[in-house]
């Protein structure tokens, strides 16, 4: 069975919830017509109020120092959360909350041409990427400014600041910018019931470049007092451009100490606009589970 999903796996990308950063290099204007504390607050209402989500991603993701590519288009509805993604090679995945025993329905577009019945935070959906199916659209974003009381250190989130506005697929966008000259690997040693997850979540680094750095595997369960080699924030700088119609993101970026980590474009975003609930069924006439 493992020899089937290989004959696959390649295919099974699509783009998550983030080229040259020189198109993101914004001047700040003399009367800023918005602060950065508004900015992130409507932002963050904005994603929050999403009930319906249609959208385009590109997607750009450093996996073993090679830059991965996929675009997949996108539809969300929230609330239950019900995802529908298809990428640029015909890979189509369906994921619906309390359906199919929590496993995503997945159409490989290749051998064995068979639906797959798969679990969305398992290492087989997840080989070969940051992010898992459930962050489409602009979970992973949010992550990057939330925070909580597992979070040690607070001085990434407060990083961001509004430096102005750019141009973004021909329109002006607002830009937040963190500067993180001290992002480094850290070492720290695993508590009692430690995951990949709390670890990533106390250090907000995401679980990929832990899994990366350390040799594991998803779904590992981290020794007690195992010493690990994690990032002590998510990016050394992080572009957020935001739409100012809909403060939602246009474009994420984020650079580490190896350049590049990863970057998602969004394009064809429409907010709100009711899907039928026959979209997220397997049945759907215009799907090929």
């Amino acid at each position: 069975m493992v020899a089937i999903f290989a004959s696959f796996r390649p295919a099974l990308r699509w783009a998550a919830p983030l080229a040259s950063a020189a198109i993101l290099v914004a001047a700040t204007p003399a009367t800023a017509p918005i602060t950065t504390e508004q900015l992130t607050v409507r932002m963050g209402t904005a994603i929050e109020g999403l009930k319906y989500l249609r959208c385009t991603v590109k997607a750009q993701e450093r996996v073993e120092g090679t830059i991965h590519q996929a675009r997949s288009i996108m539809k969300i509805a929230y609330k239950p959360l019900r995802i529908y993604i298809k990428n640029q090679k015909g890979v189509e995945v369906l994921w619906v909350a309390g359906q199919n025993n929590g496993d995503a329905w997945v159409n490989p577009a290749a051998f064995p041409y068979v639906t797959l019945n798969l679990d969305p935070k398992a290492k087989l959906m997840r080989s070969n990427q940051h992010h898992t199916v459930l962050q489409a659209g602009f979970g992973t974003i949010s992550d990057l400014l939330r925070t909580t009381g597992l979070r040690q250190d607070l001085s990434f989130s407060r990083s961001f600041k509004y430096v102005g506005d750019s141009t973004v697929q021909g329109r002006p966008n607002h830009v937040l910018r963190s500067d993180y000259p001290q992002f480094r690997y850290v070492s720290y040693k695993a508590g009692a019931n430690e995951t990949i997850a709390s670890v990533a979540e106390r250090f907000g680094c995401g679980e990929f470049r832990i899994i990366e750095r350390n040799n594991l595997t998803i779904g590992d369960k981290i020794p007690t007092g195992k010493v690990l080699q994690v990032p002590n924030a998510y990016g050394r700088r992080t572009i957020v451009c935001i739409d100012p119609k809909t403060y939602l993101p246009t474009v994420v970026q984020v650079n580490d100490d190896k350049g590049l980590f990863e970057k998602f474009d969004f394009s064809d975003v429409v907010p709100n606009q009711p899907i039928p609930v026959e979209e997220f069924s397997k049945g759907y006439k215009a799907y090929k589970f």
